[in-house]
């Protein structure tokens, strides 16, 4: 990219572009996350340890996947001289045939079932991952005006608070009301139909969301450099580790994907156990979901008024403050909204701000080493993300056992266990997310962002 490469404005057809590519892939894995441990147990008939084997399997290749498949793509141009873009379109098909073979029951035996769905559950999320690529990356690629830049972030944000929203409401829907599965607690053929009809539509809606952000999208950033020599693995680590803000937003994203799991998951939990209803989750989760919206659509006029560092700030500081009422008020259906609602203000904020951060960190980097290497950032962010969803598991996992947590007690669980669930949606987020709110006052992407591009501009000079 030059000094001032000048680019046009991103227009709306491309922003929607971005937001149903992230609803069509919250919708698919609303689908995943529901159903797809019922379809090994209940109608593969798999073991629970064998069932839980294969989604940890796939959860960890998830996760190592991100860095490999970023660092190839760090080294490769399609012959349209684009990096990125083509993905959307190669593994769009791909993907969405994967989804329907996780679903699909092809009458082996038990060990060549098991062995099959691990391929089938790799396959996927390394598809997947080849997919994220220009969905994360994109927003770098696609201009270097940061206001397109927050509207094309705050834009899939909303997609994916659209998707989690119809994927809760019309997934079942799918799967019960027009497929007539799952309607008992004995699993037939008609069950299994079911789900393989669902997954055809998931499939259909994955090729839409692909294919719609495909062609409204467009890369118009491009390396300034014309040196195409192979960069090694390690290389792009230490061109990484060399950016401030880079390590500094890693550490940011690492706290809000702790603190968003842990409070998403324990609402579930705190509705059954603690209120006595588990149907109060969902007004409590419908306050969150409509502030997140709402957010997603005015956070880009905050963030002109106070700047990027502050808007990072109060992200995680109007979070560790919503917790304040709930931790005095536990026992309360107006705290724990407050709570919800703080939580959907502020983490919806985090994921803008930070992804938008991700973008002028692909532009830092090539200041500073004259390449792009937007894939590699991107990825590493997913990877963080996975890692530090698979962190709030663990510390949810640990704290609940610790206190004696009991499945079969049902709503008569022990007051440390009562106790446990409010600490995880009090305090404990509350700590966190003043964690996050010193990393962002530790990320200046903006600054730096200056700096370098000064440094740049002096070199070709």
């Amino acid at each position: 990219m030059t000094e001032k490469q000048t680019v046009e404005r991103i227009k709306l057809p491309e922003k929607l572009g971005f937001m149903l590519f992230s609803t069509s892939n919250n919708i698919v894995f609303n689908f995943k996350n529901l159903y797809y441990l019922t379809f090994l147990k209940m109608i593969l008939r798999i073991p629970v340890f064998w069932a839980s084997t294969i989604v940890m399997i796939g959860t960890i290749w998830d996760a190592v996947n991100d860095p490999l498949i970023g660092f190839w793509s760090v080294n490769h141009r399609f012959k349209s001289g684009e990096k990125i873009r083509p993905l959307a379109l190669y593994f769009a098909l791909p993907w969405a045939i994967t989804i329907v073979l996780m679903f699909a029951d092809f009458g082996l035996s038990e060990a060549w079932t098991i062995f099959l769905c691990i391929v089938i559950y790799l396959v996927f999320e390394a598809f997947y991952t080849f997919l994220c690529i220009p969905y994360n990356s994109m927003g770098a690629l696609a201009t270097n005006n940061d206001e397109d830049r927050k509207s094309i972030n705050s834009f899939r944000s909303l997609g994916g608070c659209l998707g989690s929203g119809i994927g809760a409401v019309c997934v079942p829907l799918l799967v019960k009301g027009v497929f007539g599965g799952l309607k008992s607690d004995i699993y037939t053929a008609d069950d299994a139909h079911a789900l393989l009809y669902t997954a055809i539509v998931m499939a259909v809606i994955c090729v839409i969301g692909c294919l719609t952000h495909y062609y409204t999208s467009k890369e118009r950033i491009h390396q300034k450099s014309t040196d195409e020599a192979h960069i090694g693995f390690m290389e792009t680590f230490k061109m990484l580790f060399s950016i401030r803000s880079w390590v500094f937003n890693m550490l940011f994203i690492l706290c809000y994907g702790i603190t968003t799991a842990i409070v998403m998951n324990e609402i579930n939990d705190y509705a059954a156990y603690i209120l006595g209803d588990s149907t109060k989750a969902t007004p409590i989760l419908a306050f969150y979901l409509i502030v997140s919206i709402a957010t997603a659509l005015t956070v880009g006029a905050y963030d002109r008024k106070v700047g990027r560092k502050w808007t990072m700030i109060s992200a995680g500081l109007i979070q560790a403050v919503g917790k304040i009422p709930f931790i005095i008020f536990p026992h309360s259906m107006v705290t724990i909204c407050i709570n919800a609602i703080s939580t959907g203000l502020g983490a919806t904020a985090a994921f803008v701000m930070f992804n938008t951060n991700r973008n002028n960190i692909s532009d830092i980097v090539e200041f500073k080493f004259g390449r792009r290497i937007d894939s590699m950032v991107s990825t590493c962010d997913n990877l963080i993300s996975k890692l530090a969803e698979a962190l709030a598991v663990w510390i949810m996992g640990i704290a609940l056992a610790g206190a004696g947590y009991n499945a079969a007690l049902g709503v008569a669980q022990s007051a440390s266990t009562q106790n446990t669930i409010i600490a995880l949606l009090g305090w404990v987020p509350a700590i966190i997310t003043l964690l996050m709110a010193y990393f962002a006052a530790k990320t200046d992407v903006v600054e730096e962002y200056k700096q370098e591009q000064a440094a740049f501009q002096s070199r070709q000079k």
